[in-house]
């Protein structure tokens, strides 16, 4: 199994920038993690679903052939336990595994409707950096989970 993280921009605050790095690289000592950045789309005079829709048509090329995780706030919502529990369930059937971030508005509706499943990584709304932080440090906290180590507590 193979994860792979797609997400619509780069993070511009540097100490976030700093954070995500830091839980990706955690994380990838427990899962073969691929992270794809896209280009976030021009804002001026272009409708939000025209955004999207070229966002999502640059994240599904990053995901290829993977089952697409989408990170909705509408979508399912874990304990850290039981996401551990779907992810490893995942790697016991060998399932590449694609999170897909949104940018500032959203994931496209054919990256939505292409999901195999929603994940809400929080009730609110948050901006993508953040979204992409919360989901690096699930990714790490799971593979403590799984292997019985400490940082869970």
């Amino acid at each position: 199994m193979r994860l792979t993280v797609a997400a619509v921009g780069k993070p511009r605050n540097a100490a976030i920038a700093a954070a995500i790095h830091d839980y990706e690289t955690r994380a990838a000592r427990y899962w073969p993690l691929d992270v794809h950045e896209v280009r976030e789309e021009r804002a001026s005079s272009r409708t939000s679903k025209i955004i999207r829709d070229r966002e999502g048509e640059r994240l599904a090329e990053r995901v290829g052939s993977a089952r697409i995780v989408a990170c909705d706030p509408a979508g399912k919502s874990f304990t850290s336990e039981k996401f551990a529990d779907w992810l490893q369930g995942e790697r016991d059937k060998d399932r590449d595994t694609a999170f897909v971030i949104g940018g500032a508005f959203g994931l496209s509706d054919e990256i939505l409707e292409h999901a195999a499943m929603k994940l809400s990584l929080a009730p609110w709304t948050l901006p993508h950096e953040l979204a992409r932080l919360v989901l690096a440090e699930q990714l790490y906290r799971a593979g403590s989970i799984i292997r019985g180590e400490p940082y869970h507590k």
